[in-house]
């Protein structure tokens, strides 16, 4: 791999100028034309560094982002399917506050880390088995813009991308550097409960507290919490109620669980299912459900990062693994079984913070990894 390492070396100046320009354009979930923008950008781009591939089916996703899936020819018995998304969740004016900038190896800049620099990081990687005269496999290039809002359109997408992969390269950013081979599953539920309105000083026992219930719930709730088992609980959004001397008529919470297998997504459901307040008067109604399912480190997962692990050795790096608490769009192709290796992104810190920046040297680094990844699937 050392001849893809000093390939990637000489190109630095010109991978960053792929990404500079790339982070310039801004991508914010909730802004339709600006995604579009992105995406066009995007698929352009790719022509000008890979060439024509051979299909590009771009699936509208209104209201929100669309998914563009990009074959590419090669050989394998089945694509390397490499997973990224254009959306960010910066607002459109951040770029003026914090401008695209590279100080000696800090790159900075809204979406930078992610995952902008995961995108440009994977199609450098095909430029360099390519420049390196090696044989390429069947490359399948998802991008979707509405991860960071959960992907509700693209998951079905990219479930059917995924289901004839012979691999899954996420290019989410990395976690300190390490890749990720297990994520939890991402619950997004809501509550609301109907009380019973009265005056509070004049007929106290009349109404029946949505208020009084919310705070039943909120106790119910968090008490599922598991740390042991990796299950987490947090009611992140409540309110209701009218006025002080009203007794409450509603009240609403928003609540946020991760999981870590899928026996406590189960009991968690079940558990909020059933729960009813103390107040028979009190209607309560659940919506939402399971965002992302639980990505496993199954034994496919396991064989894919000793892969990864074994390749990295040859430029003397340490490829490290880890689970998280947060989901991605590998969840979905990890519970359809196929090998997943998430987090093959940027090296560097701060994602959905001010602080956000990527490295160039894990840039350089993580492309020629890549590229010797992909490549072994040939």
């Amino acid at each position: 791999m050392s001849d893809l390492l000093e390939w990637m070396r000489a190109g630095a100046g010109e991978m960053l100028g792929d990404l500079g320009e790339y982070v310039r354009l801004e991508t914010p979930s909730d802004d339709l034309d600006r995604l579009a923008a992105g995406r066009d950008w995007v698929v352009a781009w790719l022509g000008r560094r890979l060439g024509a591939p051979a299909s590009v089916r771009t699936h509208p996703g209104a209201p929100h982002g669309d998914t563009v899936v990009i074959d590419y020819p090669g050989s394998g018995s089945g694509p390397v399917v490499i997973l990224a998304h254009y959306d960010t969740v910066w607002p459109v004016g951040t770029l003026a506050e914090l401008p695209f900038s590279v100080d000696g190896d800090v790159i900075r800049g809204p979406g930078v880390f992610d995952m902008k620099a995961g995108l440009v990081q994977a199609v450098w990687a095909l430029r360099g088995l390519r420049a390196a005269g090696r044989t390429c496999p069947q490359v399948r290039l998802v991008l979707n813009g509405d991860e960071e809002i959960g992907s509700p359109s693209s998951r079905p997408v990219i479930e059917n991308a995924c289901r004839d992969a012979s691999a899954v390269l996420v290019f989410e950013a990395s976690a300190d550097g390490a890749v990720k081979t297990a994520r939890k599953g991402v619950g997004l539920f809501d509550v609301t409960l109907t009380g019973v309105e009265a005056h509070a000083g004049l007929d106290p026992t009349a109404g029946a507290s949505a208020i009084i219930a919310l705070a039943e719930f909120v106790l119910a709730a968090t008490a599922l919490t598991d740390l042991a088992a990796g299950t987490t609980v947090n009611v992140g959004v409540a309110g209701g109620g009218t006025r002080r001397n009203v007794t409450a008529g509603s009240a609403h919470a928003g609540i946020d669980v991760r999981v870590a297998d899928e026996a406590e997504t189960r009991r968690v459901e079940r558990a909020l299912t059933e729960w009813r307040p103390a107040d028979p008067r009190v209607g309560v109604r659940l919506d939402g459900g399971w965002n992302r399912p639980v990505m496993a480190r199954t034994p496919a997962v396991a064989d894919l990062y000793e892969r990864a692990r074994a390749l990295a050795k040859d430029i003397g790096l340490d490829l490290r693994e880890t689970a998280v608490g947060g989901a991605s769009d590998g969840n979905f192709a990890a519970a359809l079984g196929v090998p997943v290796l998430d987090g093959f992104g940027a090296v560097g810190a701060g994602a959905h913070a001010r602080t956000e920046h990527a490295t160039v040297s894990g840039m350089i680094e993580r492309a020629a990894l890549a590229a010797t990844v992909i490549g072994s699937f040939a």
